[in-house]
């Protein structure tokens, strides 16, 4: 843990334009980190929300339809959805950890409907509680939590957490990207709920998500777990970011010459899109549904279709190249560790929620878009609101008078005489992650040659500085998606197997005596290591 950049309480005023407190502070404003704001201010906590973006519009979820793990409290239901993505999982998720997402899942959605969210109904009248639109969504939630008295700070990233004299987190620091005005927000717990890295893959809403909150994690002591699950790729038209594959269930695909591909398909057939994208176009039409599906498949995800209709396709009757588009740890499982049920890491006052944290517990190895990853979110974020703003209460009084300071130094190293280019960073990072015959398909020898130019990456970070406050964002973005790589590959070496979405071609079968979990961190020193499997414990209270 590296410490700078000493802020107490008598000398912050001079350091930052905005001086603010709460008693629970969230990263982050997609769903997990509405839902853990509205569940901290509705346990009595004070809180402040800051987002990058705009609260409410940034984010993957804000921006198409999001299926989601409802599923009704009948025991056969409930064992049929448990049991479907275990093996697919790799066997690493647990039914004590699925339960509790079923059980809060249904408990959140149906609270949607009570605030009034315009859920359809079937034919024979019932509400249809399995898919949310995003942009009503999370519209819905903005307003909630405003109405809480959640206050919002929107275009306003978190650069670095504070800790305490005990190493316990106890706020950040940040900047307003639209008026560069420096702010800093003392709190007696914070919340990560930053979502996950896709590494500007240009996937649709994803380019706000760079693992900005695992850096500032593991600068303050945080662990990742299962980062070895974090090269999740979707289908997406080659003209288009829209990365929404549901329809790809009802395509074939084809050769440059309309020839069908053998093997390839939208969710057991991709590696056979890839390995073909290897070495020659990939095409797609979604001849398989029928005139009815057509017309609901154009209701129910509309901007699926925006870049088609903009490009005069009709990808129903007319064939239309396509690409992977790497989402990372957005569709793959890894992320920050949390130690047990209330969502807390291994450091102090620190909680993480959604994307931001290992999925593997309702996922294993594998999941794909929606459905489990909504649940989680709003399952993750409500769990941890109430438990941050349950710890920040057991602090007692004056929790927000602390004296804190900054951890973590990428991008700003004083006295260096080396400035960073964070765009040549992420250009280069980019070239590690992307190819498919790098990350999707992986060996021992090309993960290990892609480590070594990432550790000498990250060591160019740790000895150059940003140029200037207008580009300690970016710098900030960089230092955080190599970091992120170095996890990824690191755990990938350490996992001598295929499992889940690890597909390892020098180890290309299951090995029993691997059914672990991974547990990886540092920066400047990358390690890993083996965790058990099991069942988290139950605090006090949560």
């Amino acid at each position: 843990m590296s410490k700078n950049q000493v802020c107490t309480q008598d000398s912050s005023s001079s350091n930052f334009d905005q001086n603010l407190a709460s008693d629970v502070l969230v990263i982050g404003g997609g769903p997990s980190g509405t839902w853990a704001a509205w569940s901290a201010v509705s346990t009595g906590a004070s809180v402040i929300l800051v987002d990058k973006g705009y609260c409410g519009t940034s984010g993957c979820a804000a921006a198409a339809g999001n299926g989601v793990w409802y599923v009704p409290p009948e025991p056969e239901s409930r064992e049929a959805a448990m049991a479907s993505r275990e093996a697919l999982g790799g066997f690493l998720s647990s039914r004590n950890w699925m339960q509790r997402v079923l059980d809060q899942t249904y408990t959140n959605v149906n609270l949607l409907a009570e605030w009034g969210y315009p859920f359809p109904t079937d034919e024979e009248g019932r509400p249809y509680r399995r898919s949310l639109q995003g942009p009503e969504y999370m519209r819905l939630m903005r307003k909630q939590i405003k109405r809480a008295g959640v206050k919002i700070l929107d275009h306003s990233p978190a650069l670095q957490l504070l800790v305490d004299t005990e190493g316990a987190v106890a706020g950040a620091t940040g900047i307003n990207r639209q008026t560069g005005e420096k702010w800093i927000a003392r709190a007696g717990a914070v919340i990560i709920a930053t979502g996950g890295c896709a590494f500007l893959s240009k996937a649709l809403g994803c380019n706000v998500l760079t693992g900005d909150g695992y850096l500032m994690a593991a600068e303050a002591g945080a662990e990742m777990s299962g980062m070895e699950f974090s090269n999740a790729y979707a289908i997406a038209p080659a003209f288009s970011s829209v990365t929404k594959t549901l329809f790809y269930n009802w395509a074939t695909f084809t050769y440059e010459d309309g020839t069908p591909i053998p093997g390839a398909g939208s969710q057991r057939g991709r590696s056979v899109i890839a390995q073909t994208l290897l070495s020659q176009p990939v095409y797609a039409i979604l001849d398989k549904a029928s005139e009815e599906m057509r017309l609901n498949m154009r209701l129910s995800q509309p901007n699926f279709f925006l870049p088609f209709d903009r490009a005069g396709i009709d990808p129903f009757t007319q064939r239309f190249p396509v690409t992977l588009r790497l989402e990372g740890t957005v569709r793959g499982t890894g992320g920050i560790r949390i130690t047990d049920y209330s969502c807390a890491t291994s450091v102090p006052g620190l909680y993480a929620a959604g994307d931001a944290a290992t999925r593997e517990l309702i996922c294993g190895g594998f999941t794909g878009g929606g459905s489990h990853n909504a649940a989680w979110a709003l399952s993750s974020g409500y769990w941890a609101g109430k438990s941050a703003a349950v710890y920040a209460h057991d602090l007692g009084a004056n929790i927000t008078q602390r004296s804190v300071e900054t951890v973590g130094e990428a991008g700003f190293i004083s006295g260096s005489q080396r400035q960073l280019h964070s765009e040549e960073i992420i250009q280069a990072t980019q070239g590690e992650v992307f190819p498919y015959d790098r990350n999707y398909f992986r060996n021992e020898q090309g993960l290990t040659d892609s480590l070594q130019r990432l550790n000498h990456l990250w060591q160019e970070i740790r000895t150059s500085h940003s140029a200037n406050d207008s580009h300690i964002l970016r710098t900030r973005e960089a230092a955080a998606m190599v970091a992120t790589a170095r996890w990824m590959y690191s755990s990938a070496l350490e996992r001598k197997e295929t499992r889940g979405m690890h597909k390892h071609g020098d180890y290309p079968e299951l090995d029993d005596k691997q059914q672990h979990h991974l547990i990886s961190g540092g920066l400047d020193e990358v390690w890993v290591k083996t965790a058990p499997l099991q069942n988290a414990r139950v605090p006090v209270g949560v």
